[in-house]
């Protein structure tokens, strides 16, 4: 059954990409409206239905809807998903407004997709986290754990269209002998790496840190797995990576996790280091897939323990993806 469908904060990045993945996907749509800020009324974009005009976001009227994809920040998501709701749609919000509040499902399709149920309301987790849990569910089903440690690299387009035009502005600077200034990040970007995303907690961890420890467990279902994660954003344009290393409760061997991984929906295996291929941005920029690599024996934890390295598309897997993911699942509901 084809179903109506609005897509809010179209004109920004993960707007954009929604656009794209749900058509991409032949996702079931029986008509489209498309939704942005004020000053983005009017506005025309083709579509896989023709050309369409934005429309006022906070002038929605959601009883023409039976599916919204909320893409847009701030307090609107929480000004407006009960309206929808109660509107009979289905929410499904890309934002961190709703991830850890117990009534609301946060869900990667791949790990948790009865964690829907006949709920209206759905949380789409972090890209930080959406890239790193897919890996660590097949170890934590098949191996246990005990111990997770994350270090990530995260591309300037996960602060947005402005993250990615700093950078290229400011290298450009960079390279005619300017001096290169920073407005979106609080460092130069430029030749640069900042260990610091999101605010710093009372712990001195940042809070996109925390939210990938709060957001594993949750989409988990076990809040005793001990997780710890330093986030640095890192100058390149698009796609996570992340340097992951597990202790594992279960002896554990490199072969059979590749083996696993080679199997699993979502994972997509570079691990040949004799002809040099591993995860890359370059290389995962654009994938649906999370490339995962480098997977080895730990020489901390031994045969408890793995070090992998992956990389994957923020704005897709970590975003608009999987959103479309959970919106699949649920259209099935309406």
């Amino acid at each position: 059954m084809k179903i109506r469908v609005g897509i809010f904060g179209v004109t920004g990045m993960v707007g954009k990409e929604l656009l794209k993945v749900l058509f991409d996907r032949d996702f079931p749509i029986k008509k489209l409206k498309l939704y942005a800020s004020a000053r983005s009324v009017g506005k025309k974009i083709e579509t896989g239905m023709g050309i369409i005009s934005v429309e006022d976001a906070d002038r929605a009227d959601f009883s023409e809807l039976d599916m919204a994809f909320f893409a847009i920040g701030g307090g609107w998501p929480k000004d407006n998903a009960e309206r929808a709701v109660n509107s009979g749609c289905v929410v499904i919000d890309n934002s961190s407004t709703f991830r850890y509040d117990d009534k609301v499902p946060l869900v990667i399709p791949e790990i948790n997709p009865e964690a829907i149920g006949d709920a209206k309301l759905i949380a789409n987790p972090n890209c930080t986290t959406a890239i790193a849990a897919i890996p660590l569910w097949q170890i934590y089903r098949n191996f246990g754990l005990k111990k997770v440690i994350i270090s990530t690299y995260q591309a300037t387009s996960g602060a947005g269209n402005g993250g990615m035009e700093e950078l290229e502005q400011e290298t450009k600077k960079a390279l005619n002998g300017e001096k290169a200034g920073c407005s979106v990040f609080l460092h130069p970007i430029v030749f640069n790496v900042i260990p610091h995303i999101d605010l710093f907690q009372e712990n001195q961890y940042t809070r996109e840190e925390m939210k990938v420890v709060w957001e594993t467990r949750k989409i988990f279902g076990d809040q005793s797995i001990p997780v710890s994660c330093t986030c640095v954003r890192i100058p390149t344009m698009r796609a996570h990576s992340e340097s992951i290393v597990v202790e594992t409760e279960k002896p554990v061997k490199p072969e059979v996790v590749r083996d696993i991984f080679d199997k699993t929906e979502g994972i997509a295996v570079k691990d040949d280091i004799e002809n040099n291929i591993y995860p890359m941005p370059l290389t995962a920029s654009s994938k649906y897939d999370v490339e995962v690599g480098r997977i080895r024996q730990s020489l901390i934890f031994g045969d408890h323990g793995l070090e992998f390295f992956v990389s994957g598309d923020q704005i897709l897997k970590g975003a608009a993806l999987n959103a479309v993911q959970i919106g699949e699942l649920a259209a099935k509901q309406i």
